[in-house]
């Protein structure tokens, strides 16, 4: 048990007419929860029930999208070049707002309060003809005053359904790719008439918005808006930009909380900050608002977010008066219960969210349909439902014998000790982690240790036998008289084949580099062959130790896999760090003073000299040698392969593979 004294986190708040029971927030996050599209349906109500149940006093669950203003025989638009607009909103849909109360009553049970936020979210209109977004190119049409009228309305219709539907609190949302925010932003209002301006004039759509909504609902509900802080957009606009329109809505006396995030969407620093962010970097924002705000006549809570992981950070934030509320999210996704621990001094047991952002990155550009959501090292994370109904202790406990120490591993050795089974995991490291150790080299990937220490501690907790540096093989597993096997024995990296020159003593892999058993040159060549996080990080970890890397990559871009709210920040590290990055290149050949690449798309080729190293990038291999032999041996029944072992892919999915095996045992 760990004890700290939570002065703050856990006191009360009055917010307008709403009382928060405690400082934690679930800002909103459309992480698109629900399998049924436009309702909010029971995987809607487990997944953000769950933080309610788990100790989060705010919840703001999912943004209502609104209608927009077509034009007669318009088709809508919906995508992600364009976001939602439509000419119908699931708030007017009668089962939608069905399953919002049902909603906010199993919220107000468990002492919750419920926030909805109300969010214009398209490209397609704005103040003026400049792309919403700045990396798209999508031009909007300008809004007329008429249109501009259907706007203002809707948000007060969404309202009024919210508070029918039992919402405790209101929230425009008026930051990054929404309409409040294209009116705020001096980037995308250049208006000359009553809607744009200076600063103050800027803010005339969010006013009337917020004076629509108050003559509709009143005093019966606390009223906010989002914002951000800060842009970090080409002509946005700064802090001190943003402090005086603040100042100005904080004014008209309408406000009642501000939610604060810095940062733009599709750009360096991301409003979703990953893990290369400090942990609550921008908060200055937050203070700047308490400090501003602090004499209006009536009071105004600040809510800040901005990788807030931890309930001891967040204790200390609230303590040094950087805000009264803040939003922990991506806390809540990594752990539901992460609240009710830390009230309990139960720190250890808390899964500490490593904001890798794989959540919220794919929610914004989902390939499956319908979307389940995923978190990297939480696997109940879109399986809410089918965990309340397998979860349940074993009919039979057995021992259990898992090989392999990474994320898959000790998963399934931690859901089968909880369910009964007698578990040992066996090693050959000295230290649980797999890759997870190799990630946490990396600059900006520090916290990616944190789940290394989450599951040393459940093995710990749960009873798991660890034996490490044990090498299995079949004998040594069957000598432990195992009723089920579990290989989780990883992957390695990938050797490319029929290349020649590829056993000169120049050419070495990415993985050997992060283990520090090769030694490169200062002048280093990346061959990159794949296009998520891996190639990114060995440069860094490389120009962190003075080296010169260029990365010959095989696609029309470094890191095309990793989604809208990391890559920015991915790229400009590459740009600090001076990488230089060759594009649309495959290895065809390695001499002893210097290679050859070929076009990815065509048969031109290119000649490089004077690199001291090649490194290679080329993903990994499953290792499932052992697997085999224990199916061909049969003396076994029950075997199972889990995680890169089997299919190498990212942490999300080596996670819920062990611990879904985990729950099958």
């Amino acid at each position: 048990m760990s004890k700290v004294n939570f002065e703050h986190l856990f006191k009360p708040l009055q917010v307008g007419p709403m009382s928060v029971p405690n400082r934690i927030c679930e800002t909103t996050n459309t992480i698109n929860s629900s399998m049924i599209p436009g309702e909010i349906d029971e995987n809607f109500r487990a997944h953000h029930g769950a933080k309610a149940k788990g100790g989060t006093g705010w919840i703001g669950s999912e943004t209502w999208l609104l209608q927009v203003p077509f034009p007669p025989d318009t088709p809508d638009e919906v995508g992600l070049a364009v976001g939602f607009a439509a000419h119908y909103a699931a708030y007017q849909n009668p089962p939608f707002v069905e399953g919002m109360a049902k909603f906010c009553q199993e919220v107000h049970e468990t002492g919750a309060v419920a926030v909805v936020q109300l969010t214009h979210l398209n490209a397609m209109w704005a103040p003026s003809a400049i792309p919403v977004i700045g990396a798209q190119d999508y031009t909007p049409h300008i809004l007329g005053e008429e249109e501009i009228e259907f706007l203002i309305n809707s948000y007060a219709d969404a309202a009024e359904v919210a508070a029918g539907a039992g919402a405790d609190g209101i929230e425009i949302h008026c930051a990054h790719e929404t309409m409040g925010y294209s009116f705020l932003s001096p980037a995308t209002n250049k208006r000359t008439d009553q809607w744009g301006g200076g600063p103050q004039q800027r803010t005339r759509f969010v006013v009337e918005s917020l004076k629509r909504i108050r003559e509709r609902v009143g005093d019966s509900l606390a009223l906010g808006i989002r914002m951000s802080g800060q842009e970090f957009r080409q002509h946005g606009y700064d802090l001190m930009e943003f402090r005086e329109m603040l100042y100005h809505i904080g004014e008209t006396g309408l406000l009642d909380f501000i939610d604060i995030d810095v940062g733009h969407c599709w750009a360096a620093p991301s409003y979703v900050p990953n893990s290369y962010y400090g942990h609550g970097q921008y908060k200055e924002a937050g203070k700047a608002a308490k400090t501003d705000l602090a004499g209006m006549e009536k009071k105004i809570a600040v809510l800040f977010t901005g990788r807030i992981n931890d309930p001891v950070l967040a204790e200390e934030i609230l303590a040094e008066g950087y805000c009264d509320l803040v939003g922990m999210v991506r806390a809540g996704i990594a752990d539901p219960e992460f609240a009710v621990k830390a009230r309990e001094g139960r720190l250890n047991e808390i899964r500490r969210c490593i904001s890798c952002t794989r959540c919220i990155d794919e929610a914004s550009e989902p390939v499956t349909f319908p979307y389940k959501p995923r978190c990297s090292i939480n696997p109940v994370i879109g399986n809410e439902l089918l965990w309340e109904q397998e979860f349940k202790p074993a009919a039979t406990a057995k021992k259990v014998v898992v090989v392999g120490g990474g994320l898959a591993g000790c998963e399934a050795a931690r859901i089968a000790a909880l369910r009964g089974h007698q578990v040992t995991l066996l090693e050959q490291g000295k230290r649980l982690g797999g890759q997870l150790i190799l990630a946490a080299k990396v600059p900006g990937r520090d916290d990616f240790e944190d789940q290394i220490y989450f599951e040393e501690n459940e093995m710990v907790r749960t009873g798991v036998e660890v034996k490490l540096e044990t090498t299995a093989d079949l004998e040594t597993i069957k000598a432990l008289s195992p009723d089920a096997v579990v290989i989780a024995t990883g992957s390695l990296p990938r050797l490319p084949h029929d290349i020649p020159g590829l056993d000169l003593p120049q050419v070495v892999q990415g993985w050997e580099v992060l283990q520090g058993k090769v030694k490169v040159g200062d002048r280093v060549a990346i061959i990159s062959q794949e296009d998520y996080y891996e190639t990114p990080c060995i440069a860094e970890y490389l120009t962190e130790k003075g080296k010169q890397v260029e990365v010959f990559h095989k696609s029309t871009h470094l890191g095309s896999e990793v989604a809208r709210y990391s890559i920015g920040m991915v790229l400009k590290r590459m740009e600090e760090c001076g990488v230089k990055i060759h594009p649309n290149l495959v290895l065809n050949e390695v001499r002893a003073d210097g290679f050859e690449l070929l076009s990815s798309w065509g048969d031109a080729t290119y000649q490089h000299e004077g690199f001291d190293s090649i490194v290679l990038v080329y993903g990994s291999v499953a290792q499932q040698d052992l697997h085999d032999q224990l199916k061909a041996d049969g003396s076994i029944a029950q075997t199972y392969i889990v995680g890169s072992a089997w299919l190498p892919r990212h942490m999300a999915e080596a996670t819920e593979h062990g611990a879904k095996v985990g729950l099958v045992i």
